[in-house]
């Protein structure tokens, strides 16, 4: 592997060396105490725009703080910076431009009036409103509050005047999505998002109260009254009473008393239109808790759908009565909670199962940028020694080189599938300088996905400018909800979730074990967690002293049970309490035998919600972790001989560490993605999870935040293999 990971160091330093001979040159200032934007700029001879230009994080006129790092651009002549000309890279960092008014018309506001409600009588975006009335950026509206209401130079779309009374202003329920309500309210999607074009593109959250422009529900237009809505329905061969009783849940007297002609013409009739009573569904009722909601795909038909949703078409018809229309192409259709079908639910929304492999478009060209911190400018290429002991350890340089040799196999893997793929890879040798360096060389829009970089200020700073391009950033670092990383993709799923998923594997297997936590004091949170789910559980206190860490083996034997089995749940990264407990219950289960009939008399298996490095010692015998049948969630699967393996092995030579398979997961996700539709965003809502060599990725987006994977392993060493447990929900 070694010899594999200098070949693509040489590589790097080759490209690297080349992108220097052509790029601009920058300098960076560390900011003193008492300094100024202005003294800065006098100090480098450039003006105070030419410094925000290259600092995204700095706004005019606010105060600088000590040690933060500015990129200042020099000349290659005499290392002092100038202004930037029109025309230079400064042009490709320009201020987002606003349509500007024509004029301005006053408004004063009235009692119950809302933003939506006038932003929506003068057809303007509560943004444009908010523009020009700062004040409600702070500030509630008030009744006999004065507005400014911009007026625009708009050409006005014949035929699509909305008629008020057709439509209502709709507050959003608790536990309400855009397609619950759109099943409500009998539209498509794009419809909801043509009558409310401020819903967001990035996530199709709505918050509870949030407004919107919906059509009125058919018999809901006088206030309380209570009307009967009815379908019509034509009588099909060899059609009874019975029958339609079953398909409708209406009895033959109510059928007749609809439909005078059945008596007229001596009974049901085939052809006949008769009026069917729908069945009443509280609007209140339409939601995420009591159903899931599927939208209908082009060329669906009613034997594909049925099919797919594992439901009989009377069963769909009795949930989905628009659906005695005809299937359209749009449609928000309703399931039960607990249907089970060729499918995978997300958010209560049913997602297709989709082969990536089958449905690439070779027209598609992606172009992608790696940004990893190889942090070449340290290396010394003649210094074999220093390279040999860098990657003999687990370092930084070792984590790059090996994730990014998995991503070059991934992407050979698409170009023989016939995919053509646009790489540019850089060195931001972890530094935060160096990323904002390396951005300003970049026109970004260019760019379909940016892979890094692996710390948290370089990816914030990366998904700050890649915002305004809409260009997704895919990470391997650990999640995090930071309100300016909207367009992040963490690969890495949360401690915390992982944590919930073992708790709920737990739960499901469940019966009446008898339940221990072994846990040290920074993992408290993780032992009531389990105290909260699982109430009978019982504590082993943890004797902590300054240089001893451990627990009593008397009191633990105190706590076991001779007729349940007993699930020891061990919650520390000590590595000295994990050795000591694996020992211990080791020796347990050996001891705590039947002699006459060599059955286990007490039964001992050992969980973690969270298995750190200290689980991972080779002081820790894979056998003691194997008579224990150990279980612990996981973000990696150790992968089986496959094809990605055989193409390693061919092109390098040895075999790919954990980085590499994580790399070339991540990157084969990614490119088999943008293969299908060449927007990360648009896809992550289409498609479920997806599976690779050794990980897993299901994207959901947060609200508030960027797009955090939910997908996970729960990993069980079983005769001295480890082996992946299917969950069963």
């Amino acid at each position: 592997m070694n010899q594999v990971l200098r070949n693509i160091l040489v590589f790097f330093l080759i490209a690297f060396v080349a992108c220097k001979a052509t790029a601009q040159k920058f300098t960076t200032h560390s900011v003193k105490k008492g300094e100024s934007l202005e003294s800065i700029a006098k100090q480098y001879q450039v003006s105070t725009q030419t410094i925000l230009t290259y600092n995204k994080e700095i706004k005019k006129g606010q105060t600088l703080r000590a040690n933060t790092i500015l990129v200042i651009p020099a000349t290659a002549q005499d290392g002092q910076s100038k202004p930037i000309v029109v025309g230079d890279i400064n042009s490709e960092v320009v201020a987002e431009k606003h349509e500007e008014p024509i004029g301005f018309i006053s408004h004063k506001v009235r009692r119950k009036e809302t933003l939506f409600g006038i932003t929506k009588r003068y057809k303007i975006s509560e943004d444009e409103l908010k523009r020009y009335n700062k004040v409600l950026y702070s500030s509630a509206l008030k009744k006999n509050m004065v507005l400014r209401v911009p007026k625009y130079k708009r050409v006005k779309k014949p035929d699509t005047e909305l008629n008020p009374e057709n439509y209502i202003t709709y507050k959003v329920a608790p536990k309400e999505t855009r397609w619950s309500l759109a099943h409500k309210h009998s539209i498509t999607i794009d419809s909801m998002i043509v009558l409310n074009p401020d819903l967001s593109k990035t996530t199709d959250y709505l918050r509870e109260g949030q407004e919107l422009l919906l059509p009125r529900i058919p018999g809901s237009s006088v206030e309380n009254q209570d009307t009967q809505i009815f379908t019509s329905y034509t009588v099909p061969p060899k059609m009874n009473f019975y029958r339609l009783e079953q398909e409708f849940g209406v009895k033959s007297d109510e059928v007749v008393r609809l439909n005078p002609e059945i008596t007229e013409k001596g009974g049901l009739k085939e052809g006949m239109v008769i009026r069917i009573p729908q069945q009443k569904l509280d609007a209140g009722d339409v939601n995420t808790d009591n159903f899931n909601f599927y939208e209908v795909k082009p060329k669906q038909t009613e034997f594909s759908l049925t099919r797919k949703l594992g439901i009989t078409y009377k069963e769909l018809l009795a949930l989905n009565p628009d659906l005695s229309k005809g299937l359209k192409a749009g449609m928000i259709l309703k399931l039960p909670k607990d249907q089970i079908g060729d499918f995978e639910v997300r958010n209560a929304l049913v997602l297709d199962k989709l082969n990536l492999i089958d449905s690439i478009n070779i027209a598609i060209k992606p172009k992608v940028m790696f940004m990893l911190p190889f942090r070449l400018n340290r290396i010394d290429l003649n210094d074999v020694e220093e390279i040999q002991k860098q990657l003999d350890k687990p370092s930084l340089l070792k984590y790059s080189l090996g994730f990014y040799s998995g991503a070059l196999v991934a992407l050979d893997s698409v170009a023989k599938l016939g995919v053509s793929v646009d790489v540019k890879t850089v060195d931001n040798q972890l530094n935060l300088a160096k990323t904002k360096e390396l951005l300003l060389r970049e026109n970004l829009s260019d760019y379909n996905a940016i892979v890094g970089p692996f710390d948290l200020a370089s990816v914030r700073e990366v998904a700050v400018r890649a915002a305004d391009k809409n260009v997704p950033v895919i990470t391997p670092i650990r999640p995090n909800k930071d309100v300016s990383l909207k367009n992040v993709f963490f690969s890495l799923t949360a401690e915390q979730l992982l944590r919930e998923k073992m708790i709920a594997y737990v739960k499901e297997v469940y019966v009446d074990q008898n339940i221990i936590v072994i846990a040290d004091s920074t993992h408290v949170a993780a032992s009531n967690l389990l105290v909260k789910n699982f109430p009978e559980t019982k504590i082993a206190k943890v004797i902590e002293e300054e240089k001893n860490i451990g627990v009593s083996i008397d009191m633990l034997k105190s706590l076991l049970s001779k007729e349940k089995e007993n699930w020891i749940f061990v919650e520390s990264d000590n590595f000295k309490l994990v050795t000591s407990v694996t020992s211990i219950l080791n020796s347990l289960n050996n001891s705590l035998l039947d002699p006459e009939n060599d059955k286990e008399k007490v039964k001992l298996r050992m969980f973690t919600t969270q298995k750190d490095n200290a689980f991972d010692s080779d002081v820790i015998s894979s056998t003691h972790l194997s008579n224990l049948h150990f279980t612990y969630p996981s973000v990696f699967r150790e992968p089986a001989s496959n094809s990605f393996e055989k193409a390693y092995r061919k092109r390098f030579g040895s075999e790919p560490d954990r980085y590499a398979i994580r790399g070339f997961d991540i990157t084969l996700d990614l490119l088999l993605k943008l293969a299908y539709k060449n927007d990360l965003f648009e896809i992550s809502k289409l498609v479920g999870e997806t599976e690779y060599t050794g990980n897993k990725f299901s994207y959901e987006k947060d609200f508030a935040s960027g797009y955090f994977n939910q997908a996970c392993y729960i990993m069980s060493y079983e005769d001295l293999r480890l082996q992946e447990i299917k969950m069963i929900n």
